[in-house]
């Protein structure tokens, strides 16, 4: 490199730096617009950027690989091993140009009758759980299999493997000025390493290299992207749940939905400095979304469950769709597939498998399948102007003269006079529940209990108490953030136990069940505003909190077995993020609430305009489409008919408590400090009125549930 180029570079790397520095986007960053702001629009453009997103990658997530490329020394045959069926399963030590002549082991699966056709190739992990079962998919049809060393340090040991998973560790010595900080980036680079001996024409495979996948289940799927994005070898890539920072993005993870954040992977898994973007995720210039855009126009299969607990859907879905951008602009919209399925992050099925090999197949030109068999179903995509169409004129503009409550009643919508579900209650069974019963029960701290109920329109749920007590402290309705996946139930950054196992263990009736769109509910919510046009799911789940009650007090709805009864004087709410919004409009339009606590619940909605970092109204409008209207107010958002001042002030004077923690970065902290001083004046008994502002992020963890406990135990009767 000479002196200008090095001092070209140098500038560069310097504008990226203080760009990165700079960033703040509450959406994703998008895979098609550089980090300096210019958008890309010529297929040179494409080059450069896709350079700039590995960059980044490295940069923020994994480290940086080696700039070396160690050549292949040799490989030794080590063992081979004819099976029944007639495949040849073989293992070989391959050893590498590396300081200290490092070696690693793989396994090389040989399909039977082994002519000289060029064979596709499948490369995978040796996880016997789950992915030897695809080995013998690919194998069945004619595929050579690699099982190459990518067993994860971090418990990915299998005895069928012994020392596999010590391998990334024994390279990332080797080269310890090249900073990768990542064990599944060095792992992934051990599986483009291993292609180098499997496509050499040193050797005896015969392999199709137009033909060459790479498939990775959860951590594994992380492991397989990162390959696939970093070497372009691999034609077709499946990842199957693979969570962040991959499948999805931490912007649409972390605390404010109970899934994965920047400090629950472990250790060996990333950058540690990745977790200081906690509460900040929005400040990270680069997510999935652009890697899996890396990869274009070469295939790419993002495979999902509704209700997996670590690859929340509605992010997964954002991810996908804008790294589809890139693939539609290379011409190439068809190679990229976001396949849902039902069910959590295992098992993998023979069906699951069955459908990742047909893809293989469509994408290599094998099989009879063509791409209209995969075809694309998406359901967070909101079309505004659709919606609009199907509106009356009433719904478009508000009347004059209308009262605080029609108001409200006419963003929320029209609720149906008749629900086919209404007077249906039906208790779902394990099989026909989204969220398995396991994965709530494991918090319970012991002695407590967890009996499952319905109410109207075939809604389910649980009430947690405890059995040994003669009397209780109230009700408590909890409701959940924007959790899609698992809905009530939490998952990441759980301290100690959950808010509802913990009240119940205080001596409070705790009532917990997924909202509408969410946990056993996602699917409910499918095709919502087809059903539905004039009425909002904001709506809908407001509703449904009055059901609840009307369970509670007048028993509409039953119960696995007997539970304790409701004192209809004491039924309080208990909401964080969505949550905190539903049970703020719920306890203003039902008097039968005696309290609300509402935790990092709103920001105003007329001061909150696209230029705000939260993502302006369009969060609601259009990202998670919860209350359509609001779109009528866009860019106009100073004229919508009521902010949250009004919505708090109809709740007095009953009990309230608002928790806005000032690094909360869904909210303005100054313009709610503004809303809750205008609400507060509707309070004659400021006993009743609590606000909190702490020096923190969004979250709801042991810290919160202390205040709350204090609240309730603070009320007057």
């Amino acid at each position: 490199m000479n002196k200008l180029n090095f001092v070209l570079t140098i500038l560069f790397l310097s504008a990226l730096c203080v760009n990165a520095q700079n960033y703040k986007n509450a959406d994703l960053p998008d895979a098609m617009t550089f980090l300096d702001g210019n958008k890309v629009k010529t297929k040179t453009d494409w080059k450069k950027r896709k350079k700039e997103i590995k960059n980044l990658w490295c940069d923020y997530y994994i480290g940086h690989y080696p700039k070396e490329v160690p050549e292949l020394l040799s490989a030794e045959l080590v063992k081979t091993e004819k099976k029944d069926d007639g495949t040849i399963r073989k293992r070989i030590v391959l050893t590498f140009n590396t300081p200290n002549k490092k070696s690693f082991e793989i396994e090389v699966w040989e399909p039977k009758d082994m002519d000289n056709t060029a064979r596709p190739l499948f490369v995978t992990q040796p996880r016997v759980q789950h992915q030897i079962q695809w080995a013998e998919e690919a194998i069945m049809r004619g595929y050579i299999a690699c099982l190459y060393p990518g067993l994860d340090v971090f418990g990915g040991q299998e005895k069928e493997y012994p020392g596999w998973d010590q391998v990334a560790i024994t390279f990332q010595k080797e080269y310890p000025g090249a900073g990768w900080a990542s064990a599944l980036a060095v792992l992934s680079w051990l599986a483009c390493s291993n292609i180098d001996y499997m496509l050499s024409k040193n050797y005896d495979y015969n392999i199709d290299t137009t033909a060459v996948g790479i498939a990775g289940f959860s951590r594994y799927g992380k492991q397989s992207i990162y390959a696939a994005a970093f070497d372009e070898r691999f034609k077709t890539v499946i990842a199957r749940s693979s969570g962040t920072p991959t499948g999805c993005s931490y912007r649409f993870a972390s605390r404010q939905t109970f899934m994965e954040s920047v400090v629950d992977f472990p250790d060996v898994w990333a950058k540690n400095s990745l977790k200081d973007f906690l509460g900040r995720e929005n400040e990270l210039p680069i997510e999935g979304n652009a890697l899996m855009a890396a990869i274009a126009p070469r295939n790419l299969m993002i495979h999902t469950a509704y209700n997996d607990g670590s690859d929340p859907t509605f992010g997964v879905e954002r991810n996908y769709v804008n790294a589809k951008k890139v693939y539609t602009f290379l011409g190439a919209e068809n190679n990229i597939y976001l396949s849902y399925r039902t069910g959590n992050h295992a098992p993998v099925t023979e069906a699951h498998t069955k459908h990742m090999f047909d893809y293989f197949d469509m994408t290599f030109g094998r099989g009879t399948l063509n791409r209209e068999d995969f075809p694309e179903i998406l359901h967070y995509q909101f079309d505004f102007e659709a919606w609009k169409s199907k509106q009356r004129r009433k719904d478009l503009k508000l009347g004059k003269n209308k009262t605080l409550t029609q108001k409200i009643n006419w963003m929320l919508g029209e609720k149906p006079e008749n629900i086919s579900e209404d007077e249906k209650y039906h208790l779902k069974t394990e099989e026909e529940l989204g969220v398995p019963t396991w994965s709530r029960d494991r918090w319970n701290p012991g002695g407590l209990k967890r009996v499952p109920f319905a109410f109207k329109r075939n809604m389910n749920g649980n009430i947690y108490f405890d059995p040994n007590l003669e009397s209780y402290k109230g009700t408590v309705i909890w409701l959940h953030p924007w959790n899609y996946s698992h809905g009530s139930n939490e998952g990441y950054g759980v301290q100690g136990t959950t808010i509802y196992w913990r009240l119940a263990q205080k001596g409070y009736i705790v009532v917990g069940y997924d909202q509408f769109g969410f946990g056993d509910q996602i699917t409910s919510a499918f095709g919502f505003y087809d059903d539905y046009p004039h009425w909002s799911l904001l709506g809908r789940a407001v509703s449904d909190v009055s059901n609840v009650i009307d369970y509670l007090v007048e028993g509409q709805g039953i119960a696995e077995e007997e539970v304790p009864e409701t004192d209809p004087s004491r039924i309080y709410i208990c909401g964080f993020s969505y949550g905190g919004m539903v049970g703020l409009y719920a306890a203003a339009l039902d008097e039968r609430i005696a309290g609300v606590a509402s935790f990092s619940g709103f920001t105003p909605m007329r001061t909150d305009t696209d230029k705000k970092p939260t993502g302006g109204i369009r969060r609601l409008w259009e990202w998670h489409h919860v209350l359509p209207k609001l779109g009528l107010y866009h860019n106009d958002e100073e004229n919508i008919p009521y902010d949250y001042d009004d919505v708090i002030k109809m709740i007095a004077p009953r009990n309230v408590l608002i928790y806005a923690p000032l690094r909360d970065r869904f909210t303005t902290p100054d313009d709610i400090v503004d809303c809750v001083e205008k609400a507060q004046t509707a309070w004659t008994n400021k006993e009743n009125f609590e606000f909190k502002a702490p020096d923190d992020i969004c979250r709801f963890q042991k810290d919160q549930q202390d205040v709350v406990l204090k609240w309730l135990n603070n009320l007057k009767e």
